[in-house]
């Protein structure tokens, strides 16, 4: 610590020292942490009923909507770490871009980014224009206590891949079109999504969180050699641009089992695992000095409580020999999930773990 600095809190020691965040760090835990992408929300009913009536991106605005939002699986699963209830796509509502999410299609963007004048659109984000964050997470940080806040931020790559394509797409031929036939404007498109990344990542760790994760959704449409020439660098900036501030950087992708060892050269401390690829094989890919996240398949909530403790138990066996391992499920909760089939995972996984 600095001069500069101050001394720690007791409430930001123990978050300091809480097994998810001793997890990240590739250190002992007392229990393998657990936490779930997409648990702020979509399978609660009280989530359900807070949310009636507002629109998605509107509620992301509502600084006490958010910290209700984003306490409730806290609250009702003892996770071990909070996500920030967001989308990916906040940081691009905030800077201007005409856009919206619309229910059962995902984000549609009015005008798409297809050639270089298009970038204008782009604008560097300030911490002015996600006020509502930066007071969201004051609020959280006050109720959470001790249990850290997973801010998140989502990758280049799949930020390009909504603006070019104009919504969501199953071939990303528009992107892939631009990436290979413009490749400098591509680039440049890339570089200046990173730095509205960084910068809104910035502010949720200024603001308090504890911990950040990338989400790449859609980078599992890459082959490795573009995505090391086309997205690895745009990805790596973002992580140098935060890594001064020493928090646990995650990096999360759907379908990259065969990408695992390219994210995790991008710089994360922590590589996300989805259900395809055994956590004792993601670790030979990744290589050494990483801890892994995941990687329970989302569907194996449905098939009854023997069945999860079952394909549980496979995961974390795969897992006894990591250096760190954050326990989670393999991409989000879907929103039919029973609530009671988390609540009762994070406490098998508590008590199989517990040391």
């Amino acid at each position: 610590m600095s001069a500069n600095e101050s001394p720690a809190t007791p409430q930001q020691t123990a978050t300091y020292e809480s097994a998810f965040m001793k997890a990240c760090r590739r250190e002992p835990v007392p229990h393998t942490p657990v936490w779930f992408m997409r648990q702020a929300g979509r399978s609660l009913p009280e989530y359900r009923k807070v949310r009636d009536g507002i629109p998605m991106l509107e509620s992301c605005t509502r600084p006490e909507l958010v910290t209700e939002i984003t306490l409730q699986p806290v609250r009702r699963h003892n996770v071990d770490a909070a996500i920030y209830y967001s989308d990916i796509v906040v940081p691009l509502k905030a800077i201007g871009v005409d856009l919206d999410i619309k229910p059962g299609v995902g984000p549609v963007v009015e005008r798409p980014i297809r050639t270089r004048e298009d970038l204008a659109q782009l604008r560097d984000l300030i911490p002015e224009d996600v006020s509502y964050v930066t007071e969201a997470i004051g609020l959280l940080t006050r109720e959470l206590g001790s249990t850290p806040l997973i801010g998140f931020a989502g990758a280049p790559f799949t930020l390009a891949s909504y603006l070019v394509e104009g919504g969501p797409s199953r071939t990303y031929e528009n992107a892939k079109a631009m990436m290979y036939g413009d490749p400098e404007l591509w680039a440049d498109l890339l570089d200046r999504l990173a730095d509205i990344t960084a910068a809104f990542l910035k502010v949720q760790i200024e603001a308090g969180a504890s911990a950040v994760q990338l989400f790449d959704s859609w980078a599992g449409a890459l082959a490795p050699a573009d995505y090391r020439h086309s997205v690895l660098p745009a990805s790596a900036k973002v992580f140098r641009a935060v890594e001064g501030y020493g928090v646990p950087r995650i990096h999360f992708g759907v379908g990259t089992g065969e990408l695992l060892g390219l994210m995790g050269e991008a710089g994360a401390d922590v590589v996300g695992v989805d259900w395809r690829v055994p956590l004792d094989e993601a670790a030979r890919r990744v290589g050494p000095g990483k801890a892994l996240q995941g990687n329970l398949d989302p569907t194996v909530l449905f098939a009854g409580r023997e069945a999860v403790e079952t394909k549980t138990r496979e995961v974390l066996d795969a897992a006894a020999g990591l250096e760190g391992h954050v326990f989670n499920l393999g991409h989000g909760v879907m929103p039919s999930t029973d609530p009671d089939a988390l609540t009762r995972l994070v406490e098998y996984v508590h008590t199989q773990t517990a040391r």
